[in-house]
């Protein structure tokens, strides 16, 4: 099992002094992000879908071995709640195909108060190009049924596995030969504990073979929580027996906990 780690955005102006060096200058924070890990979810695009002139630039900054995870626009989710989906689903994959082959999956988030439509996600999945891969991650309740997790492994949609303080917000179905993880926040405080992040670590390895990959976002962001994390629970993949891509060090992580501080 690959687990492929990276952070829900990479542009925290209070990484400045702990993950990205006090004088470096914002322009470049994401040619310094790319030497320490391999992927990153472009959240921004979930406010502000880029022109695929940005993608395209984002592709040749970044190396070949770079993954990029790209959230679906509000417009899509939040403000046609997945009605007439063709255009918003056509306009957001013209503009991510310039990145290329390191487009590696689209996140579908759904607001907290959409109720579970089999009809609107089925539209929804049915727009993306074949072999897109696509992670949905609903948050009302009433999507936890039979029925939509029939419709996910129809589609090749992954169910996106979410963590909100330290505890599953989702059932853990294995919709698709992929997985998809995002971490919120961890108890009471931003950081995760060891044994959180040590029993995810092992749910994915009992979920996943050695020739499948999950991706692993860390949405924490403030005080620098998603980069400390980010590399505890690469060893904790390891110890899982798991492989994860890159990460800081864990000296580098230790720094960046006082940093933060």
């Amino acid at each position: 099992m690959t687990v492929i780690i990276g952070t829900s955005g990479w542009q925290y102006r209070d990484w400045r002094g702990a993950f990205y060096p006090q004088k470096l200058p914002q322009r470049l924070w994401l040619e310094h992000y790319v030497q320490y890990f391999a992927t990153v979810e472009s959240n921004n695009a979930f406010y502000r879908l880029p022109e695929r002139a940005t993608f395209e630039k984002w592709r040749t900054r970044t190396p070949a071995d770079f993954r990029w995870a790209v959230k679906a626009s509000r417009f899509l989710t939040h403000i046609k709640r997945l009605r007439e989906p063709e255009e918003p689903v056509g306009r957001l994959m013209e503009r991510a195909a310039g990145l290329g082959a390191k487009l590696d999956a689209i996140l579908l988030q759904l607001p907290p108060t959409l109720k579970a439509d089999p009809g609107l996600l089925r539209d929804c999945l049915a727009q993306f190009p074949a072999g897109t891969r696509v992670a949905v991650e609903p948050r009302h309740e009433t999507w936890w049924t039979d029925e939509i997790r029939d419709l996910l492994e129809r589609y090749g949609a992954a169910l996106c596995w979410a963590d909100r303080n330290e505890e599953p917000v989702a059932p853990l179905w294995r919709t698709t030969d992929w997985g998809y993880l995002r971490f919120h926040h961890g108890y009471e405080v931003w950081r995760y504990r060891p044994q959180a992040l040590r029993l995810w670590a092992e749910r994915l390895a009992q979920t996943w073979t050695a020739d499948q990959d999950v991706l692993v976002y860390f949405n924490n962001d403030p005080g620098c929580a998603a980069v400390i994390d980010a590399v505890l629970f690469a060893d904790e993949v390891r110890r899982a027996g798991g492989e994860p891509t890159r990460v800081p060090s864990a000296d580098q992580a230790t720094g960046l906990a006082w940093a933060a501080a």
